[in-house]
C-alpha cells in the first residue's frame, strides 16, 4: 500500500481534469494539485467541491512557461496532462514530460492525437532509467479498447478486424479542446489499417451504424459514427498485427448536427476548405446549446476473427451509461492507474502507450459504483442456431427464470395452455381499436391456449382466449430497430427493447410503423408488459393503453407449455 500521492493535473479545473478530480477526490491518501492558467479559476473549482477527503490545492501552472520552475515548486509525484488538444502541441510537444523525467514525476496524459501517442516511445530507455512511467493516451482509446480487444479475442487463433465507437450522451458537456481537436483533424488524411496494409483515411467522412445494445437493457437508439483519428488507429495493429481492418469512430448526437460536420469534412476532404478549425469556438457554443434526445452515452467495440477450429466468429463488447455517469468513463484510465498506485501496484516504468496497463476488471470495479452496465454478445454464424428470443438477449436469458426460458425455447412449434384475466376498455376508441387488433373481450377468468411456430426466424403467436384469437408475428429488428424484438399485428410493428430486472423481463417499446413508415413514438399506445414465474409457472402480463383512449386492454395470466408436444426440439 501507498501512503500518500501528490498528484498535479495540467487543466485541473477544466472538462476532464475537473472530471478526474471529482473521481478521485474521496481517497485521503492524496493530495489533488488542480493546475491551469489561472489560479483564480484553480481556487474556485476547489472551493465548488464538497465533502472531498484528498487535499484539493491550487497552483498556477501554464504548460506553456517554465514547466521546469513550475513542477520544481509543485514537486508532485505523478504529472496528469487533461489539457490539450494535443494535436496543438506544435514542435515542443514533450516539454511536459521531459520535465518529469529530469524532476523525478511519473507522467500520464489523455491525449486522444495518434502522433502523439505513438511517438512517447521514444522516451522509453530515459524512463526505464530513471524507474519512472511515462504513459500517452490513458482513456477510453485506447486503453478501453484494447481491454475489450483482449476480452473479445480469446480462443481466437486470427483477428481479422477491430472496429468500435463512443456514442456520448447529447448532454455530455464538450470541452472546446475536444471540439479543436476534433475540427483539427475533420476531413484532413489520417493513416489506418485497411484491407491488411495501411492506408488513407479520412474523418468524419467514413461512416457506419451501428446499435450499442448491453444484453438485458434498453440499447442505445441505432446511432451513426463517424470516423475519428484515435491512438487506437496506431496502437491496436501493434498490438494484433494480423488484423486487415481497424476502425473507430464517434457517434455525436443530435444527428442532425453530427450530419452537419459531416458535410463540413466533405468540403475539407475535397479541398474546397483548407481547414474547419477557425470555425471551432462557433462548434463549441453549438455543441453545448443545442441538445435532444435520451441522455445515456454508450460504447462497442467487435472483433471478427477465426476460432481454431477455422470457423468465422464474430463477438462484441457493450456498455451503456445512464444520465451523468458517462462522461466519467474516459477519465476513468486515470483513476484506475491512480487507485492501483495506491494499492502498491504501480505502472512498470517506460514510455509507451498506455494499452498493456490495464484490463476490463479494473474498468469494471469503477463502473459498479455508477449507473454503468456491460455486457458480451456473440454473432458468429455457429449461433445461428439460437432462439428469437436468445439472440436478442444474449447471455442475459441465463439470468431470467427457467419457466421464462422454457417458454421462449422454441425452435419449430410449441402449445402452452393456462388461465387469464382480462379486462377490456369501455370507451368507444378503446373498444375499436381492441376489436380491430382482435382483442378478447372482458373475463374475469379464461382459459388461455397459445400455439408457438417458428420459421426462418420468425415466431408466429396464435394467442386463443375462449372464443377469441388473434395472431401476431415477432421477429428480430434490423437496421434502426437492430437488436430489437419486433412484434407485427397486421399493417403495425412494434419494436420492443428485452429488458432483464430481476427476475422479470420487460418488454419497453422503442419504435413503431404503419406499413414500414416510422411513426413518431409520442403517438403510440402505451405498454406496460411484462413476464414472470410465479409458483413454478410463466407468467404474463399486458396493459396497453392511450391518452386519447384511457385503458385499451389488460390481460395478465399464467401459461404451462403441454407435455405432449412432440416437434418442439
Amino acid at each position: 500500500m501507498t501512503a500518500s500521492l501528490k498528484v498535479l493535473i495540467i487543466g485541473g479545473y477544466g472538462i476532464f481534469g475537473g472530471r478526474i478530480v471529482e473521481l478521485l477526490e474521496d481517497e485521503a491518501r492524496l493530495t489533488l494539485v488542480v493546475g491551469g492558467r489561472s489560479i483564480a479559476k484553480a481556487r474556485d473549482f476547489i472551493a465548488s467541491r464538497k465533502d472531498v477527503k484528498a487535499a484539493l490545492l491550487p497552483a498556477a501552472f501554464d504548460r506553456n512557461g517554465d514547466v521546469s520552475r513550475q513542477m520544481s515548486a509543485i514537486d508532485p509525484h505523478v504529472v496528469i496532462d487533461a489539457s490539450g488538444p494535443f494535436q496543438d502541441y506544435g514542435d515542443d510537444r514533450y516539454r511536459v514530460v521531459e520535465a518529469c523525467l529530469n524532476h523525478g514525476a511519473n507522467y500520464l496524459d489523455l491525449a486522444d492525437g495518434s502522433d502523439f501517442v505513438a511517438a512517447i516511445g521514444a522516451f522509453n530507455d530515459h524512463a526505464r532509467a530513471t524507474g519512472l512511467f511515462i504513459l500517452s493516451g490513458v482513456s477510453s482509446f485506447p486503453v478501453l479498447t484494447a481491454a475489450a480487444v483482449r476480452r473479445l479475442s480469446a480462443g481466437m487463433t486470427h483477428v481479422k478486424s477491430i472496429r468500435g465507437g463512443i456514442a456520448p450522451s447529447p448532454y455530455a458537456v464538450v470541452g472546446e479542446n475536444v471540439i479543436r481537436a476534433i475540427a483539427s483533424y475533420a476531413g484532413q488524411r489520417i493513416t489506418l489499417m485497411r484491407n491488411g496494409a495501411f492506408a488513407t483515411g479520412w474523418p468524419l467522412t467514413e461512416r457506419v451504424r451501428y446499435t450499442v445494445a448491453t444484453p438485458g437493457y434498453v440499447p442505445l437508439r441505432n446511432t451513426l459514427f463517424s470516423l475519428v483519428d484515435v491512438p487506437d488507429l496506431r496502437a491496436l495493429p501493434q498490438l494484433w498485427s494480423e488484423a486487415s481492418d481497424i476502425w473507430m469512430g464517434a457517434g455525436p448526437r443530435p444527428e442532425v448536427l453530427h450530419r452537419f460536420l459531416i458535410c463540413l469534412a466533405w468540403l475539407v476532404r475535397l479541398r474546397l476548405l483548407p481547414s474547419i478549425s477557425p470555425i471551432a469556438p462557433l462548434m463549441h457554443v453549438v455543441a453545448n446549446r443545442i441538445r435532444w434526445g435520451e441522455h445515456r452515452g454508450g460504447m462497442f467495440i467487435e472483433v471478427e476473427g477465426v476460432t481454431e477450429p477455422g470457423v468465422p466468429c464474430t463477438r462484441s463488447w457493450h456498455m451503456i451509461a445512464e444520465g451523468d455517469d458517462g462522461p466519467f468513463i474516459p477519465s476513468m484510465a486515470v483513476e484506475a492507474l491512480i487507485r492501483n498506485m495506491l494499492r502498491g501496484h504501480p505502472p512498470a516504468p517506460g514510455a509507451r502507450s498506455s494499452v498493456h496497463d490495464l484490463e476490463l476488471e479494473d474498468y469494471d470495479r469503477l463502473f459498479s459504483r455508477r449507473a454503468i452496465v456491460t455486457g458480451f454478445r456473440d454473432d458468429s454464424e455457429q449461433t445461428g442456431a439460437l432462439t428469437l428470443y436468445a439472440v436478442i438477449l444474449g447471455d442475459a436469458l441465463n439470468r431470467l427464470p427457467l419457466q421464462i426460458r422454457d417458454i421462449h425455447d422454441v425452435r419449430s412449434s410449441m402449445t402452452a395452455e393456462g388461465r387469464a384475466r382480462v379486462e377490456r376498455g369501455n370507451g368507444l376508441l378503446a373498444w375499436l381499436t381492441a376489436a380491430v387488433f382482435g382483442f378478447p373481450t372482458t373475463n374475469p377468468d379464461i382459459y388461455v391456449r397459445v400455439r408457438f411456430d417458428v420459421s426462418n426466424g420468425v415466431e408466429t403467436w396464435t394467442r386463443q382466449f375462449g372464443d377469441d384469437r388473434f395472431q401476431s408475428q415477432q421477429f428480430a429488428g434490423s437496421s434502426r430497430s437492430d437488436r430489437l424484438l419486433c412484434e407485427r399485428f397486421g399493417p403495425f410493428t412494434f419494436a420492443m427493447a428485452l429488458v432483464v430486472e430481476g427476475d422479470r423481463l420487460s418488454l419497453v417499446l422503442r419504435r413503431w410503423s404503419f406499413f414500414g413508415l416510422p411513426l413518431p413514438l409520442w403517438l403510440c399506445p402505451h405498454s406496460d408488459s411484462y413476464e414472470s414465474a410465479e409458483q413454478e409457472r410463466f407468467n404474463f402480463h399486458v396493459k396497453i393503453s392511450h391518452p386519447l383512449t384511457g385503458l385499451i386492454i389488460r390481460y395478465d395470466g399464467w401459461l404451462v407449455p403441454v407435455k405432449t408436444e412432440a416437434s418442439r426440439s
